[in-house]
């Protein structure tokens, strides 16, 4: 019925999101996990003692990844249980194994732990990512520690910087982000085996009232799943505060992405900077001379969705009542899919960025030679000082020269003619074999080429030594759309 064009996709799936991270929230990888969860339990039970032999967990090791997804979804049209639906098939494929399916769980047994499972592999897909973005940035910053260019407070130009150590500051932020996901995966545990409402006491009745053995049942189970630790307490659900926590540090990442890239637009707006730009790419279908920074505004664009999200997560934990509340299942459909989905999005797209930067040397200078006499105007009175002059007098001196250099600019459009101003006025003579070396641009950016090794040796290589195997294999992004 109808054409694969007329229903609802995600861009995410279709323009946006790796199939890696796709992957890991596809159907194929959430249900095969519910019965390899439904194996671990198996085998847990099996080995403290309850009667399940070795071939009927064979049965159900061989049918984890075949899923009938069409007779699951006309179970569960009956049922209108998802969980259900999925035993029933299962233990139809499993005729031997089909007793001790699901043995002693409840439905969050299987999706709570996978999403727990989810979220650990795709924080371990994300941080590499991360890495990578760094790593290039870093090169970028290396290139560029010596290179001066304006520095802006408030979007007015002000004392200057350096292109590295401008990238430093995207470096910073992306480090932050880092050590906060990498502390979300560190700190992720395991729902483990709780019952109903976390008290275990389904586990306990199979066990005969034997405490020990359902708490080695829940550690087996958590090691066997990868976990070092479960959850030693929860309700139903593992508390929601986890979402919170992997939520906000990925929309902490969007707010870093977008920062980043929404500098790189005004960079390119001012020709200092650009962003890959492929031969055949078209900037605008009616001004075929643009080169228009799609990839940043598409990373804002993404970010922006995914700081929103937050809130999202947040509400949800807030609203959990007691030791559970149904109202987190659909939403959580969305959130932490849609989150991961965006940053894994906009991780790919700025790390092709990253790859291409172009830097303007030129235009940047020109742009410092319209600001830097103004700035400048300190370091002549100092020098008129040092040659005999009065502070005061030469102070009024290059008042009164910036005033009417000022009104050129600002009044008539012309360029800054205040250094002519000043090698004109007979005042200066004292110092005009100094102006040359007083108007250096490289004498304005005080320790920012400095900074910028300290910093990558100091902050940056000790994060990125950590991810030495994974940047081996790291290539060129492209992007598909």
């Amino acid at each position: 019925m109808g054409s694969q064009y007329e229903g609802y996709k995600s861009p995410l799936s279709t323009r946006y999101a790796s199939q890696e991270m796709q992957f890991l929230f596809s159907d194929q990888y959430k249900f095969s996990t519910w019965r390899k969860l439904w194996v671990f339990l198996a085998k847990a039970e099996c080995s403290l003692g309850l009667e399940i032999s070795e071939a009927q967990i064979s049965e159900m090791e061989k049918e984890i990844y075949n899923i009938d997804f069409d007779a699951v979804a006309e179970e569960e049209r009956l049922t209108r249980h998802d969980v259900m639906a999925h035993v029933h098939i299962f233990a139809k494929q499993c005729p031997t194994a089909a007793p001790v399916i699901h043995l002693g769980a409840t439905s969050c047994f299987v999706g709570d732990n996978t999403d727990l499972i989810v979220l650990r592999d795709a924080l371990q897909l994300l941080l590499p990512r991360i890495a990578s973005v760094v790593s290039q940035l870093k090169q970028f910053a290396e290139t560029y520690k010596d290179q001066p260019t304006l520095g802006f407070t408030h979007l007015q130009p002000a004392q200057l910087t350096t292109v590295g150590k401008r990238a430093c500051l995207w470096i910073q932020d992306l480090l932050m982000d880092e050590r906060a996901l990498s502390r979300c995966q560190q700190d992720l545990r395991f729902r483990g085996v709780k019952g109903t409402t976390g008290t275990q006491a389904s586990f306990l009745q199979l066990f005969n009232g034997d405490g020990k053995k359902v708490k080695q049942l829940d550690q087996l189970v958590t090691e066997l799943a990868g976990f070092k630790k479960a959850y030693a307490v929860t309700g139903q659900t593992y508390t929601r505060k986890v979402d919170v926590e992997v939520v906000a540090a990925l929309s902490s990442l969007g707010t870093s992405i977008h920062k980043m890239c929404s500098d790189l637009r005004i960079l390119a707006s001012r020709k200092e900077l650009e962003e890959p730009f492929e031969s055949t790419q078209i900037g605008s279908s009616a001004m075929p001379y643009k080169r228009n920074p799609m990839r940043s505004e598409r990373c804002c664009a993404l970010a922006r969705h995914l700081i929103t999200l937050f809130s999202n997560a947040a509400n949800t934990h807030a609203t959990q009542w007691l030791e559970r509340t149904l109202d987190d299942s659909a939403n959580r459909r969305i959130t932490l899919s849609e989150a991961f989905l965006s940053a894994d999005a906009a991780l790919l797209t700025l790390l092709n960025i990253s790859q291409g930067l172009v830097v303007y040397p030129k235009v940047i200078e020109r742009h410092i030679s319209q600001e830097l006499p103004f700035m400048s105007t300190e370091n002549i009175i100092m020098a008129m000082v040092k040659a005999g002059g009065d502070r005061q007098i030469c102070h009024e001196k290059i008042r009164v020269l910036s005033q009417e250099a000022g009104a050129q600019v600002k009044q008539h459009g012309k360029d800054n003619d205040l250094v002519d101003r000043v090698r004109k006025d007979p005042y200066f003579a004292p110092i005009l074999n100094q102006l040359d070396n007083i108007l250096d641009a490289r004498t304005f950016i005080g320790r920012a080429s400095d900074q910028v090794e300290e910093f990558v040796a100091e902050e940056v290589e000790p994060v990125l030594a950590r991810y030495a195997d994974a940047l081996k294999t790291v290539k060129d992004v492209k992007l598909n759309i």
